[in-house]
């Protein structure tokens, strides 16, 4: 196998990877999708039709979500009207959710997070559920985001190569 079929190859994976990390929290799934990129840089000339204009649109897409991505949850909790304790709940709850129920904890995680957090606080139940449920639309709303950009980067990937 030729050394650019190896680098095409182990970018496929990077964007796949990439694709996993949008919904497993641990991983930054656009930046490890964005990686595959430069890799096209390694291949000899024409194997990849490289658009340097593109490049810098996807690697400012890439941080752009990957900001929003860690601002999302604690914003949907705030819009809801959570308090700084059902924010740090949230956050643990996202980390603690993958950990214990697996694919379940992305949208279970977060919002018994911020609950508990709510009533650790001394909230009532409505004001947590409120804010359990802010958090929830905030990483869903996180996750959907890096899914579109990693889609984007992949159908770039994608017409570069082929």
């Amino acid at each position: 196998m030729d050394p650019d079929s190896i680098i095409v190859i182990i970018g496929g994976v990077l964007i796949l990877i990439g694709l996993v990390g949008c919904v497993i929290p641990v991983l930054p799934g656009p930046l490890i999708a964005w990686a595959a990129l430069p890799l096209l840089w390694l291949t000899t000339d024409g194997v990849a039709d490289y658009d340097q204009t593109w490049f810098i649109v996807l690697t400012i897409l890439m941080v752009v979500v990957t900001i929003l991505d860690l601002l999302l949850p604690v914003l949907g909790t705030k819009l809801f009207g959570g308090t700084k304790s059902g924010k740090i709940g949230s956050l643990i709850g996202v980390v603690a959710g993958i950990m214990l129920l697996g694919p379940f904890g992305l949208i279970l995680g977060p919002f018994l997070g911020a609950m508990f957090g709510e009533l650790s606080a001394n909230k009532d139940m409505d004001f947590a559920v409120k804010s359990g449920i802010g958090s929830v639309i905030g990483f869903l709303i996180g996750t959907l985001s890096k899914v579109v950009v990693v889609a984007i980067i992949a159908y770039q990937y994608y017409l570069w190569v082929f």
